[in-house]
């Protein structure tokens, strides 16, 4: 597949959640938004499957299903597929699903009650590599860090070059690697270098990680 056939490939999304009523919304939803919903999973067992053989570019995943729950499917999916990213989709902003989401690997957490235009920017957001939180989940999370040592150790410990830092502030405001690449004239391959040598520097999974840190830690 040419670079521009990829940029115009609709985003495939599996839809992961128990509620059959929801997933027939939320997929006719993304539908009429131009996503290709590849699969649809009501257990965190066939999420992982579906996602090992679908070839997602997203999975919006429930948090709290019976037996292997969304954030060990999460943590299941990004061992095998690092590549797919995954929007976690909660009924509630409970302050221990988002850490464990975070650290499971999850790109983002949406509340269900958020407006069809958050919800559309998210999936679209995370389908683009880039990190997304409710307001409501932002605030709380921020809330926390500001008390959390462990983060202060990585922030005090990290020793990042002057461009790692500049592609960080970027990765806080919201930038993708494209928008990173145009801003400091760039090129993407050379943007993914700097993320990945800037996560493995933070000790963090993702960007999303990686922008908490630099807040709680004023790297940027």
């Amino acid at each position: 597949m040419s670079m521009g056939e990829e940029e115009s490939r609709a985003t495939r999304v599996i839809l992961v959640d128990d509620h059959a009523v929801f997933r027939s919304g939320l997929r006719d939803l993304l539908a009429r938004h131009g996503f290709d919903v590849v699969g649809e999973a009501a257990t965190g067992e066939e999420a992982v499957a579906f996602a090992s053989n679908a070839a997602p570019d997203v999975v919006v995943m429930d948090v709290s299903m019976s037996g292997l729950d969304g954030i060990q499917a999460t943590r299941e999916i990004k061992a095998a597929s690092p590549d797919v990213q995954v929007l976690m989709l909660s009924a509630s902003a409970d302050d221990d699903d988002v850490d464990a989401a975070i650290c499971a690997g999850a790109s983002g957490f949406v509340l269900k009650d958020s407006t069809v235009d958050e919800i559309v920017g998210a999936v679209t957001a995370v389908g683009r590599g880039r990190s997304v939180l409710s307001p409501l989940v932002t605030g709380r999370l921020l809330d926390r860090m500001r008390t959390d040592r462990e983060v202060d150790e990585r922030a005090a410990n990290a020793e990042l070059t002057d461009r790692e830092r500049q592609v960080l502030r970027l990765i806080v405001r919201g930038m993708d690697n494209a928008q990173i690449a145009a801003e400091l004239a760039i090129s993407s391959q050379t943007v993914k270098s700097h993320v990945s040598h800037l996560l493995a520097k933070l000790g963090v999974e993702n960007r999303l990680q990686a922008a908490v840190i630099a807040i709680r830690g004023r790297l940027v």
